[in-house]
């Protein structure tokens, strides 16, 4: 049932990308979808029981090629794409034809320094710098007055905008980025899982509905399913 007194946001994980399969890839936003990606995306598409009224995207490509598969669905729903890409925090670090694997150290070396200031690499993306933009996703959410937003983003985003919504942190300090990570590894989200947050009408903040991956059914995932969810979804 839709709950007629709040207005939903889907956001949805991409579909699995060629990095999430192990493989070399050129860039933190160059990663296409495989064959499974692109099956996640469709299963994905087919899963809404009505046009969500916005469509939002990440530029980064395995993002736009899962949004692809609904809008080919419902090609007269608005499309935009907003900057809610994958935290880079690697920078010049993500080396083209690096696989996961080989650039695991250049991670685990970020997360044990635990500096929320620290840019990798020349030009990553800091961990105060994610944080400031999930609040600012937030606060573009608050304005819309569409109904059903669908926003095809990345998992530590998605883990990013969560995190703060139950934190309530807005400047982290060390203690904070030490508590996300410890959040970021307890809270899996699959490849196409939706975690849907609801605006209530007439007051103020979100609420955290939770994610599934029931609409994938019969599809493989990159990792564990999260609990299913039926809300808007066959």
């Amino acid at each position: 049932m839709i709950d007629t007194r709040v207005r939903p946001i889907w956001l949805i994980r991409h579909g699995q990308s060629e990095s999430n399969a192990g493989l070399p890839t050129n860039g933190p936003g160059a990663a296409p979808l495989t064959a499974l990606g692109r099956e996640q995306a469709a299963r994905m598409a087919a899963a809404f029981t009505a046009p969500p009224d916005l469509v939002v995207s990440s530029p980064f490509v395995r993002a736009r090629q899962t949004a692809q598969a609904t809008l080919d669905r419902f090609p007269d729903v608005p499309y935009e794409e907003w900057p809610v890409q994958e935290f880079t925090y690697l920078g010049a670090l993500h080396a083209h034809g690096t696989t996961a694997e080989q650039r695991q150290p250049f991670a685990r070396a970020y997360w044990e320094r635990c500096d929320p200031a620290h840019v990798s690499g020349g030009d990553g993306e800091s961990f105060r710098e994610l944080i400031t933009r999930a609040h600012a996703f937030l606060d573009r959410l608050a304005e819309r007055e569409d109904g059903l937003i669908a926003v095809f983003t990345h998992g530590i985003f998605m883990r990013a905008v969560i995190w703060t919504l139950l934190s309530g942190v807005t400047d982290p300090d060390a203690a904070a980025m030490r508590s996300y990570r410890r959040f970021q590894g307890a809270c899996d989200i699959p490849n196409c899982a939706v975690t849907e947050l609801w605006r209530p009408k007439g007051q103020h903040g979100f609420r955290v509905v939770g994610g599934g991956t029931t609409h994938l059914a019969g599809a493989a995932t990159a990792q564990p399913a999260a609990p299913a969810r039926a809300s808007y979804l066959d």
